[in-house]
């Protein structure tokens, strides 16, 4: 099966401790601004927001 272009993977930044915690997968053609999210961050012990990195 051939890989698809029009999904890319993304890496997903804490933006209380600034570290990357998470990857995961968005579509170019639906979401063309950054990605943001609630996730939890193990470092801080917490849920906090996630912003997508370039």
């Amino acid at each position: 099966m051939p890989k698809n272009d029009k999904r890319v993977k993304i890496t997903l930044e804490c933006t209380d401790c600034k570290r990357r915690n998470y990857i995961t997968m968005k579509s170019k053609i639906n979401d063309r601004e950054r990605l943001e999210m609630k996730k939890y961050c193990a470092h801080d012990r917490r849920h906090t927001t996630h912003k997508e990195t370039r």
